[in-house]
């Protein structure tokens, strides 16, 4: 087996990643002025669909910024990974379950739905990317026969009624149980 870097003490956790995403990045507060307005608890501003649009749209452009953070991270933690190493879960289990979590803990957040199609682009793109020539090295289960099935599911269903009738027979007897 090939030395490898070092990659930390494993204690790295997924809220720090996501600390310093949202801190490496400039996030502004979105600040809507209304005028025209009063303190009146009977007006209100105009709640429009453009508004949501805007917002829709700033949340998802925020999304694409911070997720492309969470996978530059990744790559970089797969620099450490020899290609040899590529397929064995020990050693990928954690730059991994980081880019999930960075990703989902990211969408969460913002209030973005997870899973969603830019989440799901980023792990196909690093199945493609890291992952493609992995295969299953033990056996792969496969379902049973359909016959074999079709036994062990009738078996059960008609002993049933035969165990039912048994203990119905058997408690009619009218002697008194030891």
């Amino acid at each position: 087996m090939a030395p490898r870097t070092p990659m930390g003490s494993g204690r790295f956790s997924g809220g720090v990643l996501l600390l310093w995403v949202l801190l490496g990045t400039r996030l502004s507060p979105v600040v809507a002025e209304v005028e025209g307005f009063g303190q009146d608890a009977r007006t209100s501003p105009p709640v429009t669909l453009a508004m949501f649009n805007r917002t829709e749209q700033l949340v998802e452009e925020m999304y694409t910024n911070l997720t492309q953070k969470c996978w530059d991270i990744f790559v970089e933690m797969m620099r450490n990974v020899t290609a040899s190493e590529l397929c064995e879960w020990k050693v990928i289990s954690r730059p991994y379950s980081l880019l999930q979590a960075c990703l989902e803990d990211l969408a969460d957040h913002l209030h973005y739905g997870y899973p969603n199609a830019l989440a799901e682009q980023y792990i196909f793109q690093s199945h493609h990317r890291y992952f493609h020539n992995c295969t299953l090295e033990h056996q792969v289960y496969f379902d049973p026969p359909e016959d074999v099935l079709l036994a062990m599911i009738i078996a059960p269903i008609c002993l049933i009624p035969f165990l039912v009738t048994l203990v119905i027979w058997r408690s009619k007897d009218g002697k008194a149980q030891p």
